[in-house]
């Protein structure tokens, strides 16, 4: 076939064969056509101009057209054209093959061949697939988009269920126009005596006594229109509990929605859990040395001032450790503080030498309070250091014992029988004693008490006896 007339808008290079028929095909029923020789040489090229993206493809005419083909599409091409010249081409369907041109652009073409009568050529027939390529492309592109946002819904929705269930006040989130619990936390379920999978789905009014689902909503729904933050009261149907129910309304993705927050009444709903922040800011971040111990005075947990007073890195340092380990007089001090706190339920001040992991010493003043009772029974300590407050030790009072009294006890050796010395040697000790412990307790006469294991009327009966009673006292 010769070239056609420019009229026609088809554009032709080399030569075709000499046949109408395949004319007219090629021009209704392609987008691309190639004629190859025997040799595999490109003998003429069709292009329609319904195809822009292939371009000018002119130069492929007088060169291999496997040199168009990248490596796959080669052994494609080269199966395909000894199927053809064996005669098995009415056996064979449509063949994809992958072009690449000038060097970097790749275009894929399903072709229909056939091998030419007489002089062993074959003519491929060819549709432009980079429009289906397109198309499936955006498809994918659009798949994995698709699954990238649903990836992140569900680590929103993970993330919003974690939270609402972590958090111990108790909320339940209700669909305005239906009444209908859409989710609840196990805190509200617990305190409306429920367990948490029966509620979802059901009507917020069935959880309570006497309240229709439009007398309910249209209560919520006023107190939520309120400038001051108000709350309705109704009694839990399951246990009887009385409920404030504080609601408040927002709208999610267009979707209105009520958040309402549940309290038993005469609690707080907020103040708990206000409070407890703030105390445990305070724990954090208290100047003074705070520890909490069990009932045997093991350490359960204490604050960074308690770390550095005890010269520890860590809280793992001395957590499980008796208290007792850091105090000088070791188990004393410790079964007296522990014993006062458990009888009295405090002790206001108490002044003791502390002793740090590494053996440093400080001087302190503890206060402890009994925290709980029975099997959760526990104290809270509070410690202060002294160090640079406290008096030297030359300006403490101490202790007067009298050089005539001990001229005394010398005098009866080999006058008297030993018991007699013992007994005049003990009331000389005794009377050490009480005078160091008020000197420790600073004359709290009370805190000597404890100390020394005497209760309150043996203390003053042996101060009178050793006419003491005079002395300044904190009581």
């Amino acid at each position: 076939m010769t070239k056609q007339d420019p009229s026609l808008e088809f554009s032709y290079a080399g030569e075709l064969p000499e046949s109408a028929e395949i004319g007219l095909l090629i021009q209704s029923a392609t987008d691309i056509a190639v004629y190859i020789d025997q040799a595999g040489i490109v003998s003429g090229i069709f292009v329609s101009p319904e195809s822009p993206s292939l371009g000018c493809l002119d130069h492929w005419v007088g060169r291999p057209f496997s040199n168009f083909l990248n490596i796959e599409s080669k052994a494609k091409f080269a199966e395909r054209v000894a199927e053809i010249r064996s005669g098995a081409a009415d056996l064979t369907g449509p063949i994809e093959l992958n072009h690449c041109d000038n060097a970097a652009w790749e275009f894929p073409v399903r072709y229909s061949s056939m091998l030419i009568k007489n002089s062993n050529a074959i003519l491929m027939l060819g549709r432009d697939l980079q429009p289906i390529a397109e198309v499936q492309q955006r498809l994918v592109n659009e798949q994995l988009a698709r699954e990238r946002d649903l990836q992140k819904i569900r680590g929103a929705e993970t993330f919003y269920r974690v939270v609402l269930e972590a958090s111990a006040t108790p909320l339940v989130v209700v669909e305005p126009e239906t009444g209908r619990i859409r989710d609840i936390n196990s805190a509200a379920a617990t305190l409306l005596g429920a367990k948490l999978d029966t509620l979802p789905g059901s009507t917020f009014n069935q959880a309570f006594q006497g309240l229709r689902r439009g007398e309910l909503m249209e209560a919520l729904q006023n107190v939520s229109a309120s400038e001051d933050r108000r709350s309705i009261q109704a009694v839990a149907r399951r246990n009887g509990v009385q409920v404030e129910v504080f609601p408040e309304y927002f709208r999610a993705a267009g979707e209105l929605c009520m958040l309402c927050h549940l309290a038993q009444v005469g609690q707080d709903d907020t103040g708990g859990t206000e409070i407890a922040g703030l105390l445990t800011a305070l724990f954090t971040s208290s100047p003074d040395a705070i520890v909490l111990v069990d009932a045997k005075g093991i350490i359960r947990d204490a604050n960074e001032s308690f770390l550095v007073l005890a010269d520890a890195a860590q809280l793992r340092d001395v957590k499980g450790k008796h208290f007792a380990k850091y105090l000088v007089r070791g188990e004393v001090d410790a079964q007296l503080l522990l014993e006062g706190a458990l009888r009295e339920g405090r002790i206001r001040s108490y002044s003791t030498q502390f002793k740090s992991s590494v053996g440093t010493r400080a001087s302190v003043e503890l206060s402890i309070s009994l925290l709980g009772v029975g099997a959760d029974a526990g104290f809270g300590m509070i410690i202060r250091d002294v160090s640079q407050t406290a008096r030297p030790v030359d300006d403490l009072p101490q202790a007067v014992v009298s050089e005539h009294a001990l001229q005394n006890v010398m005098d009866l050796v080999g006058t008297a029988s030993l018991k007699e010395l013992v007994t005049a040697t003990s009331d000389v000790i005794e009377r050490i004693c009480i005078t160091t412990a008020l000197q420790m307790t600073k004359n709290n006469r009370v805190a000597a008490a404890e100390m020394l294991g005497l209760s309150r009327q043996s203390l003053y009966v042996k101060l009178r006896k050793y006419d003491m009673l005079n002395s300044d006292a904190q009581e």
